[in-house]
């Protein structure tokens, strides 16, 4: 134990460690209240602005306090943790108040109409907080308020790596009561599994063994510079692998071009994902600034440098093809915001990375100036400044009003589920609207306020005009036609997640095959996805309504030759080889396996 480690401990009494201890129990029995609570929907949580503020609460400050004993004197501890409380009361009021409480909690699988925080909120409250703690602490450790940047780097790598290994540490306490559990039941004694199945063991323990954790981790802080070190240059060494990646999906660009990557629909996240992985990279090979670093990770850091900020370019343009087809929305906003801190990233990056004189040192100060900007737009999203979700329901608003967005097409449930308290007002709004769509826009949004808060989950029911569903059909074989039943069938009717996306969606896709499949003189229609490898075959009844009679298998429609024979009407219909059980009235049929050499790799 060196010097320093012997003067911390000393620092970090047998009191802290008590004091540590407690909170950790005391959050344990809190947070178990309150799921009690929730589960009997009983007060609290029955009370919105009751239960999300402490619910947001016990998440997160008792991990603030355990962090701040033993480090800042008691009132600047107190100042703290007295400014975190507000902000997150403020917080979780707010969410209430906007009315996104897209996390219900449940119990016994059965959803329960209790309060809780949102997601999102519980997500990016937790990067707030760590980003405003690690600067509080960086300073106080200096006894100034803005600290160097080496005090930046060892309170964030340390609090990042006592955060990762206490939950290592809870997961390693729960796998060892498993083992002890099953031991005790080899000779039938079952009470420490029954124990492990009760609630108010396992959260108290959890917080409890995460608050132990903590202080271990904080006490060994050599354990901790040294995991620190070894992960840092594991990272680092990854490094040349990303940028050589990075470089090559950059080239082929201009020969694939960018249709492609649209069409995948997730192409913003990925990109976002590429360039925080970059950052993290370039971070783990800097450090703080005065690692001695070997010459391929030098190159390797200031490519990689450069290479952020077409890739945030690129995201931009994504997001921006997205914004203009189809309007904001609150996951779009949340991506803006995204792209903005990773603008400010990208060109401080590449204004570090042409220091020639200089080893990236430059990136010290845009880490600094970046996360302070990190904490300004997460307090603006999540309070009224600029609210996702009255963004996102102004902007489709906007799109209804001017006619960019037909009334047909026009997304009522996100209103209701994704707008909040902001895409209900709207909804109400709709119900008085005038016009020639007046009558749709009426029903629609009457229609989505009488839904519960539990039909979130459930799947829509789209209308889709015959005209959409007949552009949506390819219809085989070349020449055939589809029944005129089939296409007047109103599918509105029918639940999205039981139906191809091309009775749904403008956007979906399918072959249509127009053929007898049972022998009795009618056709069938059996429907394959061109994309997403579903199938349904629909028969259509004695009351002229067609409904779903059988499908494929999900291996036979991945089949490409496959499909391709049966463009060309290269099949026949032949009887089963098994017949039929028939059980109580009902029919019973035996699901084949292919024979040997029918495999879709040997299909020609």
């Amino acid at each position: 134990m060196t010097e320093n480690e012997i003067v911390l401990e000393a620092q970090v009494s047998r009191r802290v460690m008590a004091a540590r201890l407690a909170v950790g129990l005391v959050q344990g029995l809190l947070l178990y209240w309150l799921y009690a609570a929730s589960r009997d929907v009983a007060w609290p949580a029955t009370a919105a602005y009751l239960m999300v503020p402490l619910m947001l609460t016990l998440l997160v400050w008792p991990v603030l306090l355990v962090s701040s004993l033993g480090h800042l004197a008691p009132r600047k501890a107190a100042a703290w943790l007295l400014v975190a409380l507000i902000v997150l009361l403020a917080l979780a009021t707010h969410d209430v108040w906007r009315g996104m409480k897209f996390m219900p909690l449940l119990s016994n699988w059965e959803y329960k109409p209790v309060a809780s925080p949102s997601t999102q909120l519980v997500f990016f409250s937790a990067v707030l907080f760590f980003i405003a703690h690690t600067l509080v602490m960086a300073g106080a450790h200096e006894g100034r308020r803005i600290a160097s940047y080496n005090g930046y780097f060892e309170a964030a790598w340390k609090l990042a790596i006592q955060l990762l290994f206490s939950t290592f540490f809870v997961g390693a306490l729960f796998f060892v009561l498993y083992m002890g559990a099953e031991l005790f039941m080899l000779v039938k004694l079952r009470f420490l599994r029954e124990l492990m199945r009760e609630s108010w063991f396992n959260v108290p323990v959890i917080c409890t063994a995460f608050s132990c954790a903590m202080h271990v981790t904080d006490v060994r802080p050599s354990i901790v510079r040294g995991i620190r070190t070894l992960l840092l240059v594991l990272l680092s060494w990854i490094l040349p692998v990303a940028v050589v990646l990075v470089t090559g999906f950059l080239c082929t660009l201009p020969f694939t071009g960018l249709t492609a990557l649209w069409e995948t629909r997730h192409a913003t996240a990925v990109l976002l994902g590429t360039a925080a992985l970059l950052l993290v990279l370039v971070n783990a090979a800097f450090q703080n600034g005065e690692a001695i670093v070997a010459l391929p990770l030098r190159v390797g850091a200031r490519t990689a440098a450069i290479l952020i900020l077409p890739v945030v370019m690129v995201g931009i343009y994504a997001l921006g093809l997205r914004v203009a087809q189809y309007g904001w929305t609150s996951d779009r906003v949340c991506a803006a915001a995204c792209l903005l801190v990773a603008s400010c990233y990208a060109i401080g990056y590449l204004w570090a990375a042409y220091q020639y004189d200089t080893w990236l040192q430059p990136l010290t100060m845009v880490n600094v100036y970046t996360s302070l900007l990190i904490l300004a737009v997460l307090l603006a999203l999540f309070t009224p400044i600029a609210d996702p979700a009255r963004i996102g329901v102004q902007s489709q608003m906007a799109r209804l009003a001017n006619g960019k967005t037909s009334a047909a097409k026009f997304d009522f449930h996100y209103l209701r589920f994704e707008g909040g308290r902001y895409g209900r007002a709207a909804l109400e709004q709709l119900k008085n609207a005038s016009g020639p769509d007046a009558a749709l826009l009426q029903a629609q949004a009457t229609a989505m306020l009488a839904l519960e808060d539990r039909d979130r989950w459930k799947p829509q029911r789209r209308a889709t005009s015959p005209a959409v569903v007949a552009d949506n059909l390819t219809v085989w074989p070349a020449g055939a036609q589809l029944p005129a039943s089939f296409l007047a069938q109103p599918w509105g009717e029918v639940q999205d997640d039981s139906k191809p996306s091309c009775l749904s969606t403008k956007e979906g896709k399918c072959d249509a095959f127009v053929l007898d499949a049972d022998g009795d003189g009618k056709p069938e229609v059996l429907l394959l996805e061109k994309k997403g490898g579903r199938s349904q075959l629909y028969a259509e009844g004695g009351d002229g309504k067609w409904s779903a009679a059988g499908s494929l298998r999900y291996s036979d429609v991945a089949c490409k030759p496959l499909v391709e024979k049966l463009r060309k009407g290269e099949f026949t219909l032949a009887a089963p080889r098994f017949k039929e059980l028939e059980i109580g009235g009902r029919r019973v049929e035996f699901l084949q396996e292919p024979a040997a050499g029918e495999t879709c790799d040997k299909l020609k």
